[in-house]
């Protein structure tokens, strides 16, 4: 029995995963608001007739989050909360036959590359002349850019190609403009995405093209941060680095992901480097751009990883010192090359490499931090909280990275602009400061 009157066409969209995924999102609800539809992200008002859940596939945890959503919203429509459940993204690209016998009260399942037929199922046109139109869900001041769908890497751990398909490049043109038109709607940084930066333009132009784009996005007016995530290590193009160097409105700043400190298991991961050779570039990349802030992502527990592999790679982030850095325990995923090897690493073993490394992590960034007080730096202020407004340094993405804090008695800024701060003071992961 209907317990509230739901409204018709419209629709809420559930995100899931990762910032690729964000992305994704937003490309769908300006195709749908260009057809009419009422449409909401993550909305609490549990007013829609529609609701559309766009997956995560990528690893143990966050696919069953993605599965008690869709759980959660199958026992809304049985409730008569919700008239129609589709369900896109990753999961359902990769699991669709088993997700249509186990959960039947979704109404149809989409993969990664199947919008024109989700809105054709809700009765919409794919708007060909909307190609790049997006309705931002994260503040208006800053967005994900994602200049490549797919990957072509091997790596053995990974089920983003079997989910995403191969490289997909997106021309520069069409990418600048996409830049001018965020500009134009008050977007001041924009957070380059990829399943891999660095092979932007192979299958395009035959060569790597980032340096290129980068250059191309920074003439952009109104672009104040450009930000790189997703920089594979292998074949890293150095010219890059001159770029990031010589633009202002490029972060010192670059998300480079390791996956391990390990030349057995990095080879084993398929990763196509080794410590030493990885050792190398961070050395060169540091000496190129001096001040860069190095975010990077590493896995415990890999399949043959003994107490030694992981000494090796607790060493390794210890003579490093990343800014930043996160780590996920290794899950074994089907159809990947890994998943030939045996997952000997015992669950509760996992976990606690993955703790050690990030109790040395958190020293290090308390350290890093301590550095920085007494200087000044220009802060984006993103939103307030409690006490204070919070704000980024341009070597701090949002959601995963530091945040500066400054009191709402000291002064007033507004949300979206930026302005100088001397930090007071600092913790692990928190700056505090005061408006110059």
């Amino acid at each position: 029995m209907k317990t509230k009157t739901l409204k018709k066409n419209k629709v809420n969209v559930i995100t899931l995963g990762c910032s690729k995924n964000i992305y994704d999102s937003e490309v769908m609800m300006a195709q749908l608001k260009a057809n009419h539809f009422d449409v909401e992200h993550e909305s609490m008002q549990d007013d829609a007739e529609i609701v559309i859940i766009n997956t995560c596939g990528f690893i143990d945890n966050a696919k069953q989050e993605s599965i008690d959503t869709i759980l959660r919203y199958a026992e809304a429509k049985n409730e008569g909360m919700v008239d129609k459940l589709y369900v896109t993204g990753c999961l359902s690209e990769r699991y669709k036959d088993d997700l249509e016998k186990e959960i039947p009260e979704v109404d149809s399942y989409f993969g990664t590359r199947d919008l024109p037929r989700l809105l054709k199922t809700l009765k919409a046109d794919y708007k060909h002349e909307l190609v790049g139109e997006r309705l931002l869900t994260t503040p208006n001041h800053y967005a994900y850019f994602k200049i490549a769908e797919g990957c072509d890497r091997p790596c053995s751990f990974c089920a983003i190609p079997i989910m995403r398909g191969k490289n997909v490049s997106t021309p520069i043109e069409d990418l600048v403009l996409q830049a001018k038109g965020l500009a134009a709607k008050g977007v001041k940084e924009l957070m380059l995405i990829a399943q891999d930066l660095t092979y932007y333009g192979l299958d395009l132009y035959k060569k790597r093209a980032l340096a290129e784009l980068i250059n191309r996005l920074a003439d952009v007016e109104g672009i104040e941060w450009i930000r790189l995530h997703y920089a594979f290590p292998a074949g890293f193009p150095m010219e890059v680095l001159d770029v990031i160097r010589e633009r202002n409105n490029v972060c010192n700043y670059l998300d480079i992901p390791l996956q391990h400190g390990s030349t057995k298991i990095l080879q084993s991961m398929r990763r196509g480097i080794t410590r030493e050779k990885t050792e190398e570039l961070i050395t060169q990349i540091r000496e190129k751009v001096p001040g860069i802030a190095l975010r990077t992502t590493l896995i415990a527990g890999y399949p043959g990883e003994t107490e030694e592999d992981f000494q090796e790679m607790y060493d390794f982030v210890e003579r490093s010192r990343f800014d930043r850095l996160g780590i996920f325990t290794y899950s074994h995923e089907d159809d990947t090359h890994a998943f030939t090897l045996e997952d000997d690493v015992p669950a509760k073993v996992k976990k606690e490499r993955a703790d050690k490394i990030m109790e040395l992590q958190s020293g290090i960034s308390y350290e890093l931090n301590q550095l920085k007080v007494g200087k000044t730096y220009k802060v984006l202020f993103d939103r307030v909280e409690g006490d204070y407004f919070i704000g980024r340094t341009e070597f701090d993405s949002p959601e995963v990275d530091n945040e500066v804090l400054v009191l709402k008695s000291d002064g007033f800024v507004r949300l979206g602009d930026f302005a100088e701060v001397t930090i007071t003071k600092a913790d692990h992961y928190d700056l505090y400061g005061k408006l110059v």
